[in-house]
This record gives C-alpha cells, structure tokens and sequence, in this order.
C-alpha cells in the first residue's frame, strides 16, 4: 500500500515530470548535435568540370566546399585540351555534401601507341582492316613489280619501313607497299631475249646481203 501512495504521491508525480522533460530536451539537443555533424539536408550543386584544367578544379571545387580524386586517364580525345577533365561523378548539376569528393577521369597527353604486328606477306585485303581495328588510318597504296598481286610487301609511315615491334601512336597514317602480279625478273629476261633474237636476225640479214 505504501508503494502505491508514493507512485501517486505529488513528489514521484513531478520527478517523474522532470525525467520526461529531461529526455526530451536530450533528444532534441542530440537531433541538432547530429544534423549539424552531418550537414543534414544541406545540399551542394556539383559544378561542371568539363574541359578543365586540375588548377582549375581545385579553384571551382574549394569554392564550393567540394574535394576531387583523380581515379583514370582516359583514351585521348582531340576535342578536349591536355589533361582537362572528360568524364566526372557525381555529374554536374547532382547535389551532393559539403567536402564530398568528386572523381574525375582526365584527357592524356596524346593518342597511345600501338604496337605493329606480323603483316608484311599477308594479303591487302588482310592487312587493311587489321591496321584499322587497331586505329590506324590507310594511306597510300604504292604498287611494286611482284609475282604475288595483292601481297604486302612494306608497311611505311613518313617514308620509313615498319618492322614487327615498332610503335606508333593511334591515328597515325601507314602507307602499303603492294605486290601487282608481275614477275620483274622474267620480264627483264624475256626483253633481254628479245634484243638477242633481234640482233641476230640483224646479222644474218647483213651476211646474206653480202657484208
């Protein structure tokens, strides 16, 4: 009974109060601790970094209480300058924190090289589009005296021969040297043969004429 009375007694009543009020205003107190913290519900529009230099990153990005972390390079694109940005996440425009990092992936400093493979022997129609798939580009096509029509007998770029191994940047221009068909040595040959039969004939002209 005495238990009883002192739980409806005023006394317990308005301790009890006060630890209700007490919780509250710790609960509230913690809330605010924990959106200030956290930058609750305070949003940052991530600006566009395209095209940009890292100098010019760090400005844009510290004015906007914003970091950056270069994760990549990525395949050289003539459109953008030297080591400007081409790709960002979060994108533009996204709202982000304060101090959250922005990944960027920047443009090289060219087009990579490529390493040329076994084509010298192999067919024209072979070669062309190996040395496309790989980003070259075809130059000219300079036809030489050869039994095979259609091999390749040279790969050249700027005037010099291309060997196995050799690397040259994507884009480059490559020039094909290329077989027509026709034997060299046994044209000379048949020529050559050709002047002999007719200065024998000359000859035998000239002594039955009675030189």
């Amino acid at each position: 009974m005495g238990l009883i009375k002192f739980i409806f007694s005023k006394a317990f009543l308005m301790q009890l109060l006060l630890a209700v009020i007490v919780l509250i205003v710790l609960g509230f107190g913690f809330i605010f601790w924990l959106n200030a913290s956290t930058n609750h519900d305070e949003r940052i529009a991530v600006p566009d970094l395209s095209k940009m230099t890292l100098s010019l990153v760090k400005q844009e990005l510290d004015n906007a209480d914003l970091n950056y972390v270069v994760i990549d390079s990525s395949n050289y694109n003539p459109d953008y300058p030297t080591y400007s940005v081409i790709e960002q996440n979060p994108a533009a425009g996204k709202f982000v924190k304060e101090n959250r990092k922005i990944y960027l992936v920047l443009n090289p400093s060219g087009y990579r090289e490529i390493a040329i493979p076994s084509l010298v022997g192999r067919t024209q129609r072979q070669v062309e589009p190996t040395l496309l798939a790989l980003g070259f580009k075809i130059g000219n096509i300079d036809l030489r005296d050869h039994i095979s029509e259609d091999e390749v007998l040279e790969l050249r770029h700027n005037g010099a021969t291309l060997r196995e191994g050799d690397k040259l940047r994507k884009m480059s221009v490559i020039d094909l040297v290329v077989g027509n068909g026709k034997d060299n040595y046994y044209n000379t040959t048949t020529e050559d043969s050709v002047d002999i039969d007719d200065s024998i004939n000359e000859a035998e002209e000239l002594e039955d004429a009675g030189f």
